[in-house]
């Protein structure tokens, strides 16, 4: 294969060697020399291409650091409640969805946001039943910890007033017995039923999402989902399909099977390789289920739900850390992101995985004694900017004024810790310009308004702190000799403040391992 000499453009490296350039070199999948294209025409081999990019704008290419893709793609071909205002249009939406499906069939999707909807009670399994169509029905909420279910689906799930509660869920009751409204652990029947469903198909729904990516600039993941997730990632690169590289987290539950496969963090190679273990210590805010040290405003005997406690945690960890396998830990409330790093804490302290990079994935409210301890622990902080602009307003009316450090994104970096962007998609949109929006134009007032970022360092939360949290940093992340072809060519300026925080760049070419993989 020839070399290939892209020129004319305006690229912003993260090189601190050469932060600017106008043209790079690429050898087979590798950038092997950046600046003038006069310099670059000097390396490059006998019959090389020159690619002219018209003056685009060029930054190296976007990883997600946190996205159900499978999720994501399945997720299209359900029920789509987001965006529904009152309870009155979900049922007529899921009434018309149910009846054009099959019979029998299930009616799965929601991310329906119940906040919104200004109800005076909970949400009933009777919301549902004469809008099914008689089908059974599970729906997720926004946040995906908390399944709404009809009445005929709570018994296909075998479900009833004989259940046990759990510890570390909720099973909603009235007098009738179960409400329909599952949370956290409670769910977990609706949720492996739905991983059942999206094994059938998962292949094609998730190349077309992987194009969708790449629509967007990104040219990486860290992917959340299970094991038939990487399983269909694997087929599609054997059969040439996998465009994009894919850092595979083990879901919970499947951790003594990649023990005992001697699976360990950062195995694989440049398109695929193991990530972390995906553990939860609590909840999301929305469905009252985060981990708080004081109660919510809107319920004074609630402080949410602890999934794996202090103690719990520093097992689940030691077990995973002994056999070579870091941890990615929910956390959502301040009294989770504490019990986390007090968890880790005690790891480190006994000297079992040092050279791991555990992770905190959210870490949206922190005790503000606990923000410079992920930069001493090294641990790092996986956010979603796009879950500050969904929640501003319900952050404030469940947590008042209490002094925490919310999606504090700037403190956190400033105390020296590493911060890595991702989506949550499908809970949020999977658009990384859109989390540099959200990153660097910080709504609400007060604390919600006061940490935006300047634009290079929100880009950098999308590109060298990613390639750190999966142990890549020396080949992904920047335009520099040596480190993997991947960029995307824009057509504004990221680093410029007014298009970062007006969203207003639009990607142009997405480029793979020096191939172009999409083009506008």
């Amino acid at each position: 294969m020839p070399d290939i000499l892209y020129a004319n453009a305006r690229i912003t490296t993260l090189w601190p060697a050469l932060p600017a350039a106008d043209a790079l070199l690429v050898r087979g999948e590798r950038v092997v020399a950046v600046g003038s294209a006069a310099t670059c025409r000097a390396a490059a081999r006998r019959g090389y291409r020159e690619v002219d990019l018209g003056g685009g704008y060029v930054v190296p290419g976007l990883t997600d650091s946190h996205i159900h893709l499978a999720g994501y793609a399945f997720a299209e071909h359900q029920l789509d409640l987001r965006g529904v205002c009152d309870l009155a249009e979900a049922q007529r939406r899921l009434q018309a969805f149910a009846q054009r499906l099959p019979a029998g069939a299930w009616v799965f999707g929601g991310r329906f946001d119940a906040n919104r909807w200004q109800l005076d009670r909970p949400l009933h399994r009777r919301d549902l039943d004469p809008f099914s169509a008689g089908h059974p029905v599970a729906l997720e909420s926004h946040d995906s910890h908390s399944a709404w279910v009809n009445t005929q689906g709570l018994a296909a799930l075998g479900i009833d007033e004989h259940t046990a509660q759990q510890s570390d869920g909720r099973l909603e009751r009235d007098a009738d017995g179960p409400t329909g409204l599952l949370r956290e652990s409670a769910a977990e029947p609706v949720r492996a039923l739905v991983t059942e469903h999206q094994a059938a198909g998962i292949e094609p729904m998730l190349a077309d999402a992987l194009r969708e990516l790449l629509a967007h600039g990104v040219t990486g993941v860290h992917d959340i989902d299970g094991r038939e997730t990487a399983a269909a990632y694997r087929a599609l690169r054997e059969r040439g399909e996998l465009p994009a590289r894919v850092h595979q987290l083990i879901y919970a539950g499947d951790l003594d099977a990649a023990i005992e496969a001697g699976e360990a963090t950062g195995d694989g190679d440049r398109w695929e390789s193991t990530g972390p273990v995906k553990l939860f210590a609590d909840g999301a805010l929305g469905s009252h289920t985060a981990a708080l040290s004081a109660p919510y405003e809107d319920a004074p005997e609630d402080t949410g739900v602890v999934m794996l406690d202090r103690v719990e945690l520093a097992e689940r960890v030691l077990t995973a850390a002994g056999a070579g396998i870091a941890v990615a830990v929910h956390a959502i409330g301040d009294a989770a992101n504490t019990a986390v790093l007090d968890a880790l804490a005690e790891v480190r302290r006994r000297g079992v995985g040092a050279s791991l990079r555990h992770r905190i994935e959210h870490a949206q409210h922190v005790a503000w004694h606990d923000v410079p301890r992920f930069a001493e622990l090294g641990v790092v902080a996986s956010m979603q900017p796009v879950h500050h602009s969904s929640d501003v307003a319900l952050a404030a009316a469940l947590l008042g004024d209490r002094p925490l450090a919310s999606y504090a994104w700037s403190d956190l970096a400033a105390a020296g810790a590493h911060v890595a962007f991702g989506s949550d998609a499908p809970v949020e949109t999977l658009d990384p310009i859109a989390g540099i929006k959200a990153a660097t134009a910080r709504a609400g007032t007060g604390e919600q308004g006061r940490n935006a970022i300047a634009p290079l360092q929100a880009l950098h939360g999308y590109t060298t702190q990613p390639a750190y949290a999966s142990y890549e940093e020396h080949t992904k992340g920047r335009l520099a000799v040596g480190y993997l072809a991947d960029f995307v060519v824009l057509d504004a300026d990221l680093t410029d403040p007014d298009v970062a925080t007006s969203g207003a760049a639009q990607p142009q070419v997405t480029v793979v391992g020096g191939r172009v993989r999409w083009q506008r």
